[in-house]
């Protein structure tokens, strides 16, 4: 990814990496908070709340509580959802079969 996006832009590869890492860090930083981060047309990155449930521990076959935790997830934007979409009936034909 690093390499494409320099490719694309001309900016240094360095330069690229560290603002990929810097974004990705502000992004769990921002989740950490308890905030979300959308990004307009890609999608948001947010913090779902995870039940308590029964889990099982196959090794010792008993019953383990889980607890209500927290996990981070991404919710893809309309228009990016669409666009795997309309780009997966690009790629196969009417009998199923790619191009």
């Amino acid at each position: 990814m690093v390499a494409r996006i320099a490719d694309k832009t001309g900016i240094p590869k360095v330069d690229v990496l560290v603002t990929l890492e810097t974004f990705f860090k502000e992004v769990k930083n921002s989740l950490t908070d308890g905030e979300a981060v959308f990004i307009r047309g890609f999608g948001s990155f947010i913090v779902k709340k995870r039940a308590a449930k029964i889990g099982r521990n196959i090794k010792k076959n008993v019953a383990v509580e889980i607890p209500e935790h927290l996990i981070p997830a991404f919710k893809p934007a309309k228009e990016f959802a669409q666009s795997i979409k309309d780009y997966g009936k690009s790629t196969t034909s009417d009998d199923g079969s790619e191009d």
